[in-house]
């Protein structure tokens, strides 16, 4: 039996074991898996290199499945080269299985999580990247997209940036089965059309019949001669290839077959001879480039001086890019606003410009963590509610990721509401294991820089477009999940909350108030999540009303920090939250502040206000 015949045989192996899983939980997505068996069994068998006994060998090459429902047939794979055996196989989609629904890193093999469509191939991208001009290895990256999901936005900037970086390490697998779960893709069979799109932006194109195993052979040889540009191997397949109740046929998406021993014998399962791939290992003799390290001296910025926290971290970003080897720098096309321009200066192997694509600067920052590099991905703060979906996803991988978003509340000025982050705090706080900071001077936002980079997870820092007073020094530590009580006495009647420039306003609050007996401590809440609940319940405690003040709305954000933390505590204060509730207009920083009741004079009248007794304010002016 010739490599061809064997492969053939595979395709088959690999459409019965997507059934035989999917049928075992009764739910699954066999025919999207069936479509693409025979593609992705001439992978396996003749043109994957990969150590399954060794998946973290930088040498590996990496295999995506942006379709991620068509993880049966991953799993099939799995099961073909004896990484997993048939009786995990058969646990798919079962409480406690590390074959889950759609897959994730639990499997040692896969390298993030799929399914949220249009994701795969723009976290490939940020491998290829990696490999290209980080580890400096010729492993190669291979994605498995569907159809469907070329209708996603994020799929065309990722071919984009493929194409603009000359990533001639990558391939996409393009199953063209003509359906989606409702009806017909937008091109169904007509496979000139993705094409003309890819060459036109700069790929090599390659159409053939996905079932034909010589042209599939001979597709993957030529993307791997291809020396100046990524490969587009366009396929036609049918969805359930191979089983003809429900080969092609609207209505099978996302189910079980209904029939599973019929369509198991059409596919001759009892006489199949069953075929164990040894997969080709790498065989280069190589390990990953490392960049130069230094020692970490960070810019220090003197007590007394104004600067803005989002200059800081440009200028702590570039200090830590020096001093670890590891570190990388993403922007997107803003990087002369969050300075992440000073690292493209300084450091310009290690920085990648994503352009005005925020899907794929997050992407690129979980592909290249994937290959162990620590990633920090900067745009506005308004911005990154373009890419929440994939930071969502991050977190499903276990990604290490820091996000930097600048500009952020009405602070920004005349601008206008497009600019102004005023959810970010919200939606990053509902990321699991995410971590939220919000630095008021550029001393402390250059220390929580360099915490940022051993920090696991999600790591969020909010930055202010103005210069604001710097009030801490050089010297002083910011520990993730603390605060600062940065003003106080043994008799103060009510507890000031704020961080970044509310923060500033919550001082000259105190102030005001000291003038006219009012005791008033304030407290710098840099760290959102997770957050200091002792800080905050002693305040509680000692002077039974706090005001929290926040550039961002108040739904999701500090001050509703402020209360969760205070919820389980033996301790009832008053809580006012001073928030942004109206939707602003073009004005300056001030006017913005004063409008959105968040100013000084807004947090002296709420704090007149509850130690009067009156009801506490909810995201409203005090007039």
């Amino acid at each position: 039996m010739n490599d061809h015949e064997t492969w053939r045989q595979l395709g088959r192996q690999l459409r019965i074991d997507s059934i035989r899983a999917s049928s075992s939980s009764g739910s699954g997505h066999p025919t999207s898996s069936m479509s693409a068996a025979d593609l992705m069994a001439v992978l396996l068998a003749g043109h994957l290199r990969y150590d399954f006994d060794a998946p973290a060998d930088p040498r590996n090459d990496h295999l995506m499945f942006s379709k991620g429902h068509a993880s049966p047939l991953l799993y099939a794979m799995f099961r073909g080269a004896s990484a997993i055996d048939d009786a995990e196989l058969l646990t798919y989609r079962q409480r406690g299985s590390r074959l889950q629904g759609h897959p994730t890193p639990v499997l040692p093999w896969v390298d993030v999580a799929t399914g949220s469509l249009g994701q795969g191939l723009p976290m490939g991208v940020g491998i290829a990247l990696a490999g290209k001009r980080l580890d400096r290895l010729p492993y190669r990256v291979w994605v498995l997209t569907g159809d469907g999901e070329l209708a996603e936005g994020s799929m065309w900037e990722a071919f984009e940036h493929a194409a603009i970086a000359g990533l001639d390490n990558l391939t996409a697998i393009l199953d063209v089965n003509r359906l989606g779960q409702t009806g017909e893709t937008m091109h169904g069979w007509d496979l000139e059309a993705y094409a003309r799109r890819l060459t036109a932006i700069g790929w090599k194109a390659i159409q053939i019949d996905g079932h034909d195993i010589a042209a599939i052979d001979d597709a993957y040889a030529q993307a791997v001669a291809t020396t100046d540009r990524p490969t587009a191997i366009v396929a036609r397949t049918v969805k359930g290839s191979g089983v003809s109740s429900v080969a092609d046929r609207i209505g099978m998406h996302g189910k079980a077959l209904d029939d599973a021993a019929a369509g198991l014998a059409e596919l001759g399962a009892d006489t199949l001879r069953r075929t164990t791939v040894s997969v080709r290992r790498p065989e280069i003799e190589a390990a990953p480039h490392r960049f130069e390290s230094g020692t970490l001296e960070l810019p220090e910025y003197a007590v007394g001086s104004t600067e803005s926290t989002r200059r800081a971290y440009g200028e702590a970003l570039l200090a830590l890019g020096r001093a670890r080897g590891d570190v990388v720098a993403l922007d997107g096309d803003v990087g002369n606003s969050t300075y992440a321009e000073l690292f493209a200066a300084g450091l310009p192997e290690r920085y990648f410009e994503m352009y005005i694509a925020e899907q794929q600067l997050a992407a690129a920052a979980v592909g290249l963590q994937v290959r162990g590099w620590v990633p920090f991905a900067s745009t506005f703060a308004a911005f990154w509610s373009r890419a929440f979906d994939f930071v969502r996803m991050a977190a499903v991988s276990g990604a290490n990721i820091r996000l930097s978003g600048s500009h952020a509340g009405v602070s920004i000025g005349p601008d206008g509401p497009s600019q102004m982050a005023l959810e970010d705090i919200a939606s990053l706080r509902a990321v699991s294991g995410s971590t939220i900071l919000y630095p008021s001077d550029a001393n402390q936002a250059a220390h929580l820089v360099v915490a940022m980079a051993d920090r696991p997870g999600v790591v969020y820092l909010r930055t202010t477009r103005g210069k604001t007073p710097v009030i801490y020094g050089p010297d002083e530590m910011f520990p993730v999940g603390g605060s600062r009580v940065v003003r106080s006495s043994e008799s103060d009647d009510v507890t000031l909350v704020g961080a970044g420039i509310t923060l500033h306003e919550a001082m000259s609050a105190a102030g005001i108030l000291a003038a006219s007996d009012i005791r008033a401590r304030v407290i710098d809440l840099y760290s959102i999540k997770p957050i200091d609940t002792a800080t905050l319940v002693q305040a509680a405690r000692e002077t039974g009303h706090i005001v929290t003040v926040e550039d961002h709305r108040p739904e999701g954000g500090l001050g509703e920090a402020v209360l969760a933390a205070l919820a389980d505590a033996d301790v009832h204060p008053v809580v006012s939250r001073l928030a942004v509730a109206n939707m602003p207009g073009s004005a300056t920083p001030e006017e913005q502040l004063a409008e959105a009741g968040i100013d000084a004079s807004a947090i002296v009248a709420a704090a007149r206000r509850s130690l009067s007794g009156s009801s506490p304010l909810v995201g409203a002016a005090v007039g």
